[in-house]
């Protein structure tokens, strides 16, 4: 008797546990949603985001605020959403570095990608872009390999910090080409790419958005993009991949929206569907066009899948190159 009137005690629990969190989930949301950008303001994760959180704040019918917390390769604003409470309240928008890259990369994460959060959708697809200084007289991606061997180590990239995607994809040219290019990181983006904007770096292979409006007006360079289709904002940059030699060559980059593990599933659905709603929006799709970048969608399975299948990819790059964290 007392065994069952335990189980009874247990059963119940359970049942109040469901009703509470399906409750939750019926006046879900009842007041502001809080989108935290794991990167400091103004760049391009910063764009896309608040992109996102203007229309999912409308869908939603609260406002979406969003935080910016910088710092450790995007590690300590994803630490900070992996351990809030499941409720939907507070949301990462997470860049594929935060969430396959930096498992690899840092030798005490205190957070777990794969466990941490309930993946909710994908929402942009970009890809870096190689620019060069225009001093450099090189016009597509065999002349600066060609140029790179005729002057190992002289050459030289910079990136946001090592282990960053524009390190990697740094790293990756020079594995491809068989080429000694000098790694110059810096501690974000911006200076990075004033040093080589002042023409004291030869070259960067970093967020196409970061530079579409300098290749137009002739201020750098643009020999490749790293995605295997070219960007509809450039037409005439080719893919890195059709240079003889680069077929191979593929960095995509892409981010998403998650919440803290644990989070009520029929939350998960709620803002998977506003999410779809809002990315696939004609004026979105045209407003991010414009910067390079590709809006897209994804089932939270699908973007599980894809979240541990660039893990394993990234993980041997990582090796390979040496990179560690700063």
């Amino acid at each position: 008797m007392k065994i069952a009137g335990a189980l009874t005690a247990a059963g119940l629990c359970l049942g109040m546990g469901l009703i509470s969190a399906a409750g939750a989930a019926s006046t879900y949301p009842d007041r502001p949603v809080r989108l935290v950008v794991p990167f400091p303001a103004g760049g391009a994760t910063d764009l896309m985001a608040r992109a996102l959180a203007q229309g999912l704040g409308e869908k939603l019918g609260q406002s979406v605020v969003v935080e910016n917390r910088g710092g450790a390769g995007g590690a300590i604003g994803a630490e900070a959403v992996a351990n809030a409470a499941p409720d939907g309240y507070t949301l990462l928008y997470s860049t594929m570095g935060v969430l396959t890259i930096n498992p690899t990369l840092y030798a005490k994460l205190r957070y777990d990608p794969q466990k941490s959060f309930a993946p909710i959708a994908m929402t942009n697809l970009t890809a870096n872009l190689l620019v060069v200084n225009p001093a450099l007289q090189v016009n597509s991606v065999a002349e600066l390999a060609e140029l790179a061997r005729k002057m190992p180590g002289e050459l030289t990239f910079s990136s946001s910090g090592s282990g960053t995607t524009s390190h990697l994809s740094g790293e990756m040219f020079k594995s491809t080409a068989g080429v000694d290019i000098r790694h110059i990181p810096y501690k974000g983006t911006s200076g990075a790419i004033n040093d080589f904007m002042a023409g004291r770096i030869s070259m960067m292979i970093d967020t196409s958005s970061n530079f579409v409006e300098q290749v137009k007006q002739g201020k750098v360079k643009a020999l490749g993009v790293t995605s295997r289709q070219r960007l509809a904002a450039l037409p005439d940059v080719p893919a890195i991949s059709e240079s003889p030699g680069f077929e191979s060559f593929e960095v995509s980059l892409w981010s998403g929206v998650l919440a803290p593990a644990g989070t009520p599933r029929p939350i998960i659905d709620r803002l998977n569907a506003d999410i779809k709603s809002v990315m696939l929006a004609p004026q979105m799709v045209e407003r991010m066009a414009g910067y390079g970048i590709q809006t897209t969608y994804s089932t939270p399975e699908a973007f599980a899948e894809r979240i541990r299948a660039d893990t394993q990819k990234w993980a041997r790059i990582i090796e390979a190159s040496g990179a560690r964290a700063d």
